[in-house]
């Protein structure tokens, strides 16, 4: 697409900036992660849109590991939280205990939880009761904390990577569709190719052990996230974005036969939002200034496929919500 005239020198550069550390950074991942560059680009515009992402896979497919590298690459300060029927909120968030002060009386302190880091992994979040699973709630939403009266504020950049195990789901607790919304992309990993798997067999059987380079600054990724909500967009595209959208609702008249017959639920406007985020993001990694129709088509699948809910006849039907989708895209 043409640049937009408009477009701010210093922004321009930014863009280059982003282009340059953007290609450097995947270098860097791949030297510990083999193949899922897909993925990976997924979770850069997730976090470069200040979203948070749930990812779907069966286990030993890297997903801790992508995320550690990514942590590592982007200079930020990770934590990981595995989540068991038995854990509490507070074990997220934080507690307080009592303690003597310097005139030795006793008071409070507030203890921080893991929660309060740059990038959290939240492993196997469905295996824990929906009340700690809302404690992630505030967090993602406001990025900050409540606990006994007084808010804390989380330090930027902020960004909650949630996993699920697709096999088991005895003993699970799935995720009320409130806190779904809450994540910009759901992310299927899909076991690695024949060439993926053999080089990384003989990588994690030998002595090979990389060391991965700081890429992105924590200031770095404040600029480029602002540099996201910059970006000029048509309004032919920001109207393309809101009526797919409007489409994946059974209520709405112009919704298609397949919309109608299949799906109970359809998105709500925070679809709309991450589907221009996302795009916007997109177009600036690959060096443009502004985003198209294509940029939105390419992260339709992951914006929407955790916020549609399909009835019966899609499951009778044998109809997924990857099929549907792309009904909806064509």
């Amino acid at each position: 697409m043409t640049e937009i005239k408009t477009q701010n020198v210093s922004d321009a550069e930014s863009v280059k900036k982003l282009n340059r550390k953007y290609i450097d950074l995947k270098s860097e991942i791949s030297k510990v992660i083999v193949g899922q560059q897909d993925i990976i680009e997924q979770i850069i515009i997730s976090v470069l849109s200040k979203g948070h992402c749930l990812l779907i896979g069966v286990p030993g497919l890297a997903k801790t590991l992508l995320v550690k590298t990514l942590s590592e690459a982007l200079d930020l300060k990770f934590n990981r939280v595995q989540f068991t029927p038995d854990l509490m909120p507070s074990d997220i968030t934080g507690t307080e205990i009592l303690e003597d002060d310097a005139d030795g009386r006793k008071r409070f302190k507030f203890i921080r939880g893991p929660v309060f880091a740059n990038i959290i992994l939240a492993d196997e979040i469905n295996r824990t009761p929906p009340k700690t699973q809302s404690a992630l709630l505030e967090a993602m939403q406001e990025h900050r904390v409540t606990a006994a009266g007084n808010t804390y504020t989380l330090e930027e950049p902020f960004f909650v990577l949630a996993t699920q195990n697709p096999i088991e789901q005895e003993g699970t607790y799935p995720l009320p569709e409130a806190q779904l919304d809450r994540f910009m992309f759901n992310l299927w990993l899909d076991y690695t190719s024949f060439e993926d798997e053999l080089e990384i067999v003989r990588r994690t059987t030998s002595m090979y052990s990389p060391k991965v380079g700081i890429i992105f600054s924590k200031e770095d990724i404040i600029e480029f996230q602002d540099l996201v909500r910059k970006v000029p967009v048509a309004e032919e595209v920001i109207k393309y974005a809101v009526n797919l959208v409007a489409k994946t609702r059974p209520v709405n008249p112009e919704s298609p036969k397949i919309v109608k017959d299949y799906i109970s639920w359809g998105a709500g406007p925070r679809a709309s939002q991450y589907l221009i985020l996302g795009a916007k993001t997109n177009c600036i990694l690959n060096g443009r200034y502004s985003p198209d129709i294509e940029d939105v088509k390419k992260v339709t699948l992951p914006v929407l496929r955790h916020r549609l809910i399909t009835n019966f006849n899609a499951e009778a039907d044998g109809l997924s919500i990857i099929k549907i989708v792309e009904e909806l895209v064509k």
